[in-house]
């Protein structure tokens, strides 16, 4: 028997070509970004396909928040640290 339902990965596809129009409309550096965006969410695709109480999109757009996250982290970190060295 085969699957029944496509994995995390291909829904992932299928709602980025869902979005082509969308993305050619966008300036190019914003489209390395939508690009980014989907990558971020393949990152955590094992994480997305353990949830069953979300629809598997909703899951990725929290992946993709996550990650927004910890860079945004890391950004503030390396902010404090020069900061640091400014005042010393």
């Amino acid at each position: 028997m085969g699957r029944t339902l496509p994995t995390i990965t291909q829904q992932l596809s299928d709602t980025e070509a869902a979005l082509s129009r969308f993305r050619r409309a966008l300036r190019r550096s914003d489209q390395y970004i939508l690009d980014g965006l989907f990558a971020a969410a393949r990152r955590h695709s094992a994480a997305i396909s353990q949830t069953d109480a979300l629809l598997p999109f909703e899951t990725a757009l929290l992946a993709i928040l996550l990650e927004q996250a910890k860079e945004l982290a890391v950004l503030r970190q390396e902010v404090d640290v020069l900061k640091g060295r400014l005042f010393e």
